[in-house]
């Protein structure tokens, strides 16, 4: 029986890192993971690959659609096994770059599916059936999340797909209807409307993107819109109708009403994502996951001795760098230092073109509760770089508290919003105001000097709109 420090259960974003960190600290380390490649998720069938499929993708229609005005003239053809070929190089060079960075931590990949069996156990079943038993003085679970299903609508990974589905399709659909419009569904939506598709999007609610800033998401929507997205909202999926070479959907109004059906090659099921902690042999240590399968932590503990859990098995944001973060915290308890989350300052980004990214309090939740607050907002449309890089779509928004000045939160719309969040998620992490943004110099010509100009109009002197 092997002995370790801390076993942890999964190998994606927070299990990964997490043995990492525990390799850094000296504690003797084993990471499970049932995926012939580590990763998790996120590298190999979510963030990356998507992220991939992406970036080809709004290469391929700027070719199209935007070089011709630049001066430039091509014809660009689409190869489509070409781009999921790249996709698939990219993939295996990151999760072969977890694996040495296992070796270089000294963390032992135990391949296979870990089930906790009692106090301090963890059974590990391989892909040819042998089982080992490793000994662990503390238990990580950090088993992700999987794709939510929906009543009357299988995915069969053929006509009728899931997020992993969809990165693999072996055509352009010339119809593609999502169902849901958060963050998965519009990214991997708009790859294929880029690629050739017609794109609808039928959502429950009544909006996009639920949770983000309304007025963001209502210029995002338009964007999207624009660009040849059409949008059912409060709309649902009641059943769905699979042939040789296409499905029918029948969809009806949220709050009642008659039914119409929906004819399309595919069908993508993106309604949002699950905790993935069945077969895991909870019940051997007295953990009990709440009915939507969520553990309960506190600081990263569970309700049995020994036995941790972070990621998308807990509440909170399913992002990969909640995870990352909870990783490195939950450790460091473990080791006996000082392990922090700070869960007000989490970033989200939605990787389309435009791109959406916030971080903190929406306006929406500053009003539900009483905070007086200041608001400070800058179109790229008067931002030289965006301007001239014809990406000129959206704007910044800095939210800051009406006595201190403190920033309670950001949201962007526009071009490479994603990269620049990070320079708020600093501010705030330090209680920065809006001020000490305003009053830092930034580089000329950059989309980032829209970040200060928006922190200008807080008060009122915003300089270049």
């Amino acid at each position: 029986m092997a002995e370790y420090d801390v076993v942890i259960i999964g190998g994606g974003p927070g299990g990964y890192n997490a043995g990492i960190r525990a390799g850094q600290l000296g504690l003797k380390a084993a990471c499970v993971e049932m995926r012939a490649t580590l990763g998790g998720t996120c590298l190999n069938v979510g963030c990356i690959p998507s992220k991939a499929l992406l970036h080809a993708s709004e290469l391929f229609e700027m070719a199209g659609k935007d070089f011709a005005g630049l001066g430039i003239e091509v014809t660009p053809k689409l190869n489509l096994p070409a781009m999921m070929a790249q996709k698939d190089v990219s993939v295996g060079q990151l999760t072969k770059g977890v694996e040495f960075l296992f070796k270089k931590n000294k963390v032992d990949w135990i391949k296979g599916a870990g089930k906790i069996v009692g106090p301090g156990k963890v059974e590990v079943t391989g892909a040819d059936g042998a089982v080992t038993t490793l000994d662990a003085k503390n238990i990580v679970i950090a088993t992700g999340s999987e794709p939510a299903p929906l009543g009357g609508v299988t995915v069969d990974q053929k006509r009728i797909v899931d997020s992993t589905g969809a990165l693999a399709l072996p055509e352009v659909p010339k119809t593609l209807v999502v169902i849901g419009a958060g963050v998965i569904g519009l990214e991997l939506g708009s790859v294929w409307r880029r690629l050739g598709a017609k794109v609808t999007v039928v959502e429950f609610l009544d909006r996009i993107t639920p949770g983000v800033d309304e007025e963001t998401a209502k210029t995002f929507q338009r964007s999207l819109a624009k660009q040849g997205i059409v949008f059912k909202l409060g709309s649902k999926v009641t059943g769905a109708k699979v042939s040789d070479k296409s499905v029918e959907l029948t969809v009806e109004p949220s709050a009642g009403g008659a039914a119409e059906t929906l004819s399309a090659d595919y069908v993508l099921l993106c309604i949002g994502r699950r905790p993935f902690t069945a077969n895991l042999g909870l019940e051997s240590v007295g953990v009990t996951p709440d009915r939507r399968g969520f553990i309960e932590t506190e600081h990263f503990r569970t309700s049995a001795e020994g036995v941790w859990a972070i990621g998308d098995v807990t509440h909170g944001p399913m992002l990969a760098h909640k995870a990352e973060d909870e990783a490195v915290a939950c450790i460091e308890i473990i080791a006996g230092k000082a392990g922090h989350v700070n869960y007000d300052i989490i970033p989200s980004v939605i990787y389309t073109f435009p791109e959406v990214a916030t971080v903190g309090k929406t306006e929406e939740e500053l009003k539900a509760a009483g905070v007086a607050y200041k608001v400070g907002k800058f179109p790229f449309t008067a931002n030289a770089r965006a301007k001239v890089n014809h990406e000129a779509e959206g704007f910044v928004k800095v939210l800051a508290d009406a006595k201190t000045d403190r920033i309670l939160g950001v949201h962007m719309v526009g071009p490479d919003v994603g990269e620049m969040i990070a320079e708020y998620c600093v501010a705030m992490e330090f209680a920065g105001a809006s001020e000490d943004v305003a009053r830092t110099c930034h580089p000329h010509p950059t989309r980032s000097e829209a970040l200060r100009q928006a922190a200008m109009g807080v008060e009122g002197w915003t300089m270049q709109a």
